[in-house]
């Protein structure tokens, strides 16, 4: 296997102040940093500080940026600028940095003249070498004159200077749909720094795109891999270092996003062949899910059902099953109302655990009592806790001889987890990179209280699904602002319906005018009105499904029938029942109350 590559990032990736930035890089795990020049300009420690600082953290400074505007320009222009970048290079003397990046210009006093840019970039890295300093050059995607990287090569090769080479950015490459394969024939030794973006496919301008919608890699649509492979097949051995420019990340509290960065670039080496981690053990399946919640869960389910099968041998949890659904009854956690856990089988349970610690999701302390199963967990970015299961679970659970008196549920269809919106690309990435969970296309729907995100990430016997409320602001706001749910399959969901109804179950009254509308547009299965149940439909197949009231403030159950191949999670009837899940909060609490 290669030697592990360098890591670093920008600090421009993250928020805070430059020492709040250098001290989430370091304790991620980063090798060094790009330090952005805004970053230094607004912090009250000299350039010297800042090198000290970065040594006493163990990172380096390995690239200096940004610097505009500068090659085939007149010759008062290009005088001012050889000035300016003087100065630089002092700035840079001090940091301990050796490469500065100049970005292809932007500015109306360029002339399209390859000569004569790469003359004044030749003038320029003349300067650098003096000071025993490098020039990387970079083609901006919308650059004036010069926006693609084999045209900055040209350049650069044309200009035959020594200190003089380019720099490589994912974004600025793949987001023109520039091919990266010619990237193979540049000389590994004049490549003199990588950097690394995914993104979204926006039909957009570049520019905007690049500076609010950059993500780590593995979270967009961009291939990496192949990207990435192509600069190392060429003979670059610098870091790899990630530029992202995100909305989100610039908010954000700087120590997790730097860990969801590294973690992004372990998972990218890995795709690579450069780092070996523990391979992703297969998962066989949802072991349980809990609900921390009050004791009206159990007669909900009681209602679907469950039975009470199994009571914890020391904490007040209650086991409760059907078919091969299971849901663990929290009723003394803090979180009341919340998906506090869930638990997926895995075909080796320690080497996930490994897995997921090699990736920086560290397992959790747990007590455990005598004859307990010793169970690893690992926290979620939202801080659900994911356990990792073999057979030896239910041990922990006294019998109660209860049977289920049963209503058709199989087992777990899927679990629906809110994000909040800062962890929502994060959480994508986690389950993805720790538990090989494949991420679907993210879906954008109108709720009645603003606009929802949602994404579901899934293996054949695990699907998860991640939702989020892109704002949420003001006393304007539904009293149940991030709801959550465990979906139970079931083989005729109009025959669960209608014998839940009649055990009881507080299921969800939809609309007339949703089955007006319904019928209108769609040849649908007779019955679906009178028992309130949705109806979606794919290329694939069909999907019934139908909700129950909340099981404490913000958890309810789902019951679902896919038909044929159906792929999806009934994502455009979401809004129908958010908004059946007001009016029944509504009916049943003052108005002043219920929203």
């Amino acid at each position: 296997m290669p030697p592990e590559p360098r890591t670093a990032i920008a600090t421009v990736c993250l928020s805070g102040t430059l020492e709040d930035k250098l001290a989430a890089a370091a304790a991620a795990g980063f090798d060094g940093v790009e330090l952005f020049e805004n970053d230094l300009l607004v912090s009250p420690s000299s350039p010297a500080d800042i090198r000290r600082r970065c040594a006493g953290l163990g990172l380096s400074i390995d690239l200096y940026q940004p610097f505009r505007d500068f090659e085939a320009v007149p010759p008062d222009v290009h005088a001012a600028n050889l000035r300016r970048a003087a100065h630089k290079f002092d700035v840079m003397a001090q940091l301990g940095t050796d490469t500065v990046l100049v970005c292809s210009s932007v500015s109306p006093d360029a002339i399209d003249d390859d000569e004569l840019a790469a003359e004044q970039l030749r003038a320029l890295a003349d300067l650098a070498q003096q000071r025993g300093m490098r020039i990387a050059y970079e083609a901006l995607a919308w650059g004036r004159h010069v926006s693609g990287y084999e045209h900055a090569w040209r350049i650069v090769r044309r200009a035959a200077h020594p200190a003089l080479g380019v720099c490589l950015d994912s974004f600025h490459i793949l987001s023109k749909g520039h091919d990266p394969a010619p990237i193979r024939a540049i000389p590994g030794e004049k490549i003199f720094f990588l950097q690394l973006a995914d993104a979204p496919r926006l039909p957009m301008d570049v520019l905007p795109w690049s500076r609010h919608h950059r993500l780590f890699p593995g979270q967009g649509d961009f291939d990496l891999t192949a990207f990435t492979g192509h600069v190392l097949a060429a003979g670059y051995r610098g870091p790899l270092s990630l530029e992202v420019f995100n909305d989100v990340y610039r908010q954000a509290d700087p120590r997790p996003a730097a860990v969801d960065a590294r973690r992004s670039l372990l998972a990218l080496e890995e795709s690579l062949g450069v780092r070996d981690l523990p391979a992703a053990p297969r998962l066989t399946g949802h072991a349980f899910a809990e609900v921390v919640t009050d004791p009206g869960a159990g007669a909900i389910l009681a209602s679907l059902g469950f039975a009470r099968t199994g009571v914890h041998r020391t904490k007040p949890v209650q086991l409760w099953e059907q078919g091969e659904a299971r849901v663990v009854v929290n009723e003394g956690g803090a979180a009341h109302g919340a998906v506090g856990a869930l638990a997926v089988a895995s075909t080796d349970p320690a080497r996930s655990a490994r897995r997921a610690e090699a990736l920086l999701a560290p397992v959790l302390p747990r007590v455990r009592g005598p004859r307990e199963a010793d169970l690893a967990s690992v926290a979620a970015p939202d801080g659900t806790q994911v356990f990792l299961c073999g057979d030896d679970w239910r041990d922990d659970f006294v019998p109660t001889g209860e049977t289920a008196a049963g209503a058709g549920i199989l087992g777990i269809d899927h679990v629906a987890l809110s994000q909040p919106f800062d962890h929502f690309d994060e959480a994508a990435l986690f389950y993805r990179s720790v538990f090989g969970l494949t991420p679907s296309p993210v879906a954008e729907f109108a709720a009645p209280f603003g606009l929802v995100r949602s994404r579901a990430v899934a293996a054949e016997e695990v699907r998860l699904t991640l939702d989020s409320a892109l704002v949420r602001r003001g006393e304007w706001a539904p009293a149940v602002p991030e709801p959550q749910h465990v979906a139970f399959a079931c083989a005729d969901a109009l025959a669960a319906a209608a014998a839940m109804r009649a055990a009881g179950a507080p299921l969800l009254t939809i609309p007339a005018n949703y089955y007006d509308d319904l019928e209108a547009r769609l040849d649908v299965p007779p019955g679906l009105r009178e028992h309130s149940v949705l109806y979606d439909r794919d290329d694939h197949g069909e999907y019934l499904h139908f909700a129950t009231a909340l099981a404490g403030t913000r958890v309810f159950f789902e019951v679902v029938q896919r038909i044929g191949g159906y792929r999806g999670y009934g994502v455009v009837n979401a809004p129908v029942r958010m908004a059946a899940h007001r009016a029944h909060r509504r009916a049943g609490a003052p108005a002043k109350t219920a929203v």
